[in-house]
């Protein structure tokens, strides 16, 4: 049996992890100045980071249609794939997950398995290379999902932004509204937690929510082989420095990954954001 993988742009995979997979990605829409597009092609990072810079910037976004995920599962099966199983950001956070859901009821739910990964960025793009790793070693449908329901659950995700300001106006931040009081002075942080954002902690300078995200990775990964992703928007030195501490820190990391959020969850966590997502590993890198 062929089992094919899609996600959504969200995952923030590498590139080069997406086309040696054969992962099939639905961007989502980003509208700034006016304009919408699709999140990578037509909207980059770096433009979402200018007009959020810029006083009075607005950036909103918008969940791929259903139409835009039955063309993509349409187009899989006619070349080839039996099956497919499709991956995505949490329900808690985007439409995304429900409108592969029924898209998925258009074209065959015994065709389509849809999984909310209850994550975001590569909270859910682990899950999805997990799922397609295993596609590859001809597991079937089921055990698939399973691999991606799995590494899901098992998978932590810590960011850190410099203000809350841009989850507030998206309605991402759920119980860290508790942080916009006094947050004016302090850099808060973050993780996902069952699909949500949540207040773990708040610290005085962006010096210490550093030291806190490795100290946090340290103890998600404790001694198990782990791969690990830094995320950022407009924060590349930040980045980098994060994930050369991991690197050095953490005892058994397989991979390291550092990529700039994408437009979508850019949008929502604004310049100067970084974030880490530690994964297990289950299987050999590829």
């Amino acid at each position: 049996m062929s089992v094919a993988v899609v996600t959504d742009s969200t995952a923030y995979l590498p590139a080069d992890l997406v086309a040696r997979h054969g992962i099939e990605v639905v961007p989502l829409y980003v509208v700034l100045a006016g304009r919408s597009g699709r999140e990578g092609s037509d909207v980059t990072s770096a433009e979402v980071a200018r007009s959020l810079a810029a006083r009075g910037g607005q950036v909103t976004t918008s969940r791929p249609t259903p139409g835009d995920f039955v063309a993509v599962y349409r187009r899989l099966l006619a070349g080839g794939a039996d099956r497919l199983v499709s991956v995505h950001l949490s329900g808690e956070l985007s439409g995304t997950w429900d409108a592969a859901r029924v898209a998925a009821s258009q074209v065959g739910e015994h065709l389509v398995t849809v999984l909310d990964s209850r994550s975001a960025a590569m909270g859910s793009g682990f899950a999805v290379l997990a799922a397609a790793r295993a596609a590859e070693r001809g597991a079937s449908a089921e055990e698939v999902a399973a691999a991606a329901r799995d590494t899901a659950a098992a998978t932590r995700t810590f960011f850190v932004v410099d203000t809350l300001e841009h989850l507030r106006r998206g309605g991402r931040i759920g119980s860290a509204a508790a942080l916009l009081g006094s947050a004016l002075a302090m850099k808060p942080v973050l993780h996902v937690t069952d699909g949500q954002v949540v207040a773990l902690e708040k610290v005085r300078t962006s010096a210490r929510a550093l030291n806190r995200l490795v100290q946090r990775a340290t103890e998600a990964a404790g001694e198990r082989p782990v791969a690990v992703a830094v995320h950022h928007l407009a924060a590349p030195e930040r980045a980098q420095k994060l994930a050369d501490q991991l690197a050095a820190q953490l005892p058994s990391v397989t991979e390291v990954f550092v990529s700039e959020l994408g437009a979508a969850v850019g949008a929502h966590v604004g310049p100067g954001a970084v974030g880490v997502v530690v994964a297990p590993v289950t299987g050999a890198p590829g």
